[in-house]
């Protein structure tokens, strides 16, 4: 490592543990800075062994100074650092924070642009959650842009496009408009022959082995002085599908001896022999790279705020390239760090619940294990739920764990008074009854009397979880019946008040009659679980939702001749 590589490392250490140790008011870890600092300097990463030896001293420095100094140091070298950490100090109504000179745009308009090569995980929905509600504080737009020219490699499936708007509807939003990249090839072919005559792109044949180590080398290609009329019949014939895939590409004209090799020449459109899936766009050849079709229909669609992920930075620094040969503003940037969920087994990547799905791992794309909205849907979760907790991670740059009890948490909010409760025990034991009521009656809802009671015939014998049988001699509560105590295989009705539940610690538990139970299965994240619950859930519909007492909210999926059907949604 020479020492001017060290000094910026150095440089780049510092400030990151600076905003660090005062964005989180302790010291800075070697581990926290690290991410930042390799994510916005790629060419530092093949140093990566080196690093922590060069930074560890820096940050070790830095945490040994006050807060005072830290501030006063941070302002030196980035004020705009410092003016983010005071706006994140004051207190806002808002969760999300305000968008960056939202005043001076007469419309706020931001976008959504998934890719659609599958349903949405759960980490799909912050985009639409934090836009959707950006847009609604603001009065502005919501697009959703489906960026689907990568018909090989990102391979559209073509039933997504439905299934990622009923998604949108899902969380509660409605587009103000929708477009398909794949609609507007011709439209990216007239602007990249517009950069060609603006001396802003030329076309490349060097394999992409030998382009890299030119670029890496800070090296011109040596097509790179084509005249603009040979540039044009090229990447006519690159249109014209003249060129098989890897033999031609159109590359953005940039500096050749940027400090970050990402950003020398990049590729703009390349050959794909794969044909779309979408009929309508099949026969095209010759397609836009993300960053040159995103960049402009960006501009055409009047976006003012771009929200991405911190790791996306040098799309906007390609695209500003583009912008500047057009003579265009680039839009507002927002970046945030990745959003990480809890409580599943399985990777947050659509190619990897694809691959299991196929596999026959899973039932398909709601099945109760998978980390999708449609899952979430069918366990009865609102989108609403899933908004809020989103919005509440807000826009840190920093990556941020979303812990699934967060989406329970509010879903539990909206649904729990209007959500009637029943009886389910899960892999039951037996026993036979000795006195008591013919009938139950425990109430539709404890906190709303006036919904009524629940009637449930007892019969000879009810089923009990077995955590919750008492020992021989002792007693327990059957919830909305009566007192019990153990003789035996037998339980006999003691005729005791509720007093002895609060007196003498007898416990309260839930169960089911023998007679006239339901059997039901219990579709969980962690499996199917067998249950039996009292008579009157089959007078649910679907999708409406109950609330197994101590076992937690459940939608009705479907009752047919061997069973009812339920999706487990949370305690």
């Amino acid at each position: 490592m020479d020492e001017d590589l060290r000094e910026r490392i150095e440089r780049e250490a510092e400030q990151a543990a600076l905003f660090n140790a005062l964005k989180h008011d302790s010291d800075a870890q070697v581990g926290a800075i690290m991410g930042p600092i390799m994510g916005e300097n790629p060419e530092f990463r093949e140093h990566g062994d080196e690093i922590p030896g060069v930074i560890g001293p820096v940050i070790e420095r830095m945490n040994g100074l006050s807060t005072a100094e830290q501030r006063e140091r941070l302002a030196e070298l980035d004020p705009d650092a410092v003016a983010e950490l005071d706006a994140e100090e004051e207190p806002d109504e808002h969760d999300l924070p305000e968008l960056p000179n939202a005043d001076e745009y007469e419309e706020i308009r931001m976008r959504a642009a998934p890719n659609p090569n599958g349903p949405w995980h759960i980490g799909h929905a912050r985009m639409p959650a934090v836009i959707g509600t950006y847009a609604e504080r603001y009065d502005g737009s919501f697009l959703v842009r489906f960026d689907d020219t990568d018909p090989e490699v990102k391979r559209p499936d073509l039933d997504a496009y439905d299934s990622i708007l009923e998604d949108v509807e899902y969380l509660g939003f409605e587009p103000d408009e929708v477009l398909r990249a794949s609609d507007r090839v011709e439209t990216y072919y007239e602007y990249a022959r517009e950069l060609i005559d603006r001396e802003g792109a030329y076309t490349c044949s060097c394999p992409a082995g030998e382009f890299s180590e030119l670029k890496n080398a800070g090296e011109a290609c040596p097509h790179r002085g084509k005249d603009v009329e040979t540039v044009r019949e090229e990447f006519d014939a690159m249109v014209d599908g003249e060129y098989d895939s890897g033999e031609m590409v159109l590359r953005v004209r940039t500096d050749i001896d940027h400090k970050n090799p990402a950003l020398r020449d990049f590729v703009a459109f390349r050959m794909v022999d794969t044909p779309h899936p979408r009929e309508e766009a099949a026969d095209y050849r010759c397609w836009p790279m993300l960053d040159f079709q995103s960049g402009v229909d960006d501009h055409l669609t009047g976006v003012t705020h771009i929200i991405r992920g911190i790791d996306l930075q040098d799309s906007a620094k390609k695209q500003r390239f583009v912008y500047d040969y057009f003579g265009w503003a680039y839009p507002e940037v927002v970046h945030w760090g990745h959003v990480q969920v809890d409580a599943y087994d399985v990777k947050l990547s659509t190619s990897t619940l694809k691959e299991r799905i196929d596999a026959g791992d899973f039932d398909g794309w709601d099945d109760p294990r998978v980390p999708t909205l449609k899952s979430l849907r069918r366990r009865g979760i609102r989108g609403e739920a899933v908004v809020a907790a989103m919005v509440e991670l807000g826009t840190s740059t920093s990556d941020v764990d979303l812990p699934m009890s967060n989406i329970y948490a509010h879903n539990r909010q909206l649904v729990d008074d209007e959500t009637d409760r029943a009886f389910a025990v899960r892999e039951g034991v037996r026993y036979d009854l000795a006195g008591g009521p013919e009938t139950a009656t425990p109430p539709r809802h404890p906190e709303y009397p006036d919904r009524g009671d629940r009637e449930i015939p007892v019969g000879d014998a009810v089923l009990l979880e077995a955590e919750d049988v008492p020992a021989p001699g002792e007693r327990v509560w059957l919830k909305g019946y009566g007192p019990f105590g153990r003789e035996g295989d037998t339980l006999v009705y003691t005729d005791e008040s509720i007093e002895i539940v609060r007196e003498k610690d007898v416990p309260v538990v839930h169960w089911v009659p023998v007679d006239g139970s339901v059997p039901v299965r219990l579709r969980t994240m962690d499996g199917d679980v067998p249950c039996f619950a009292e008579p009157g859930i089959t007078d649910y519909e679907p999708d409406e939702l109950v609330q197994f007492e101590r076992v937690g909210f459940a939608r009705i999926d479907r009752h047919d001749d061997r069973e009812t059907v339920c999706y487990y949604a949370h305690p």
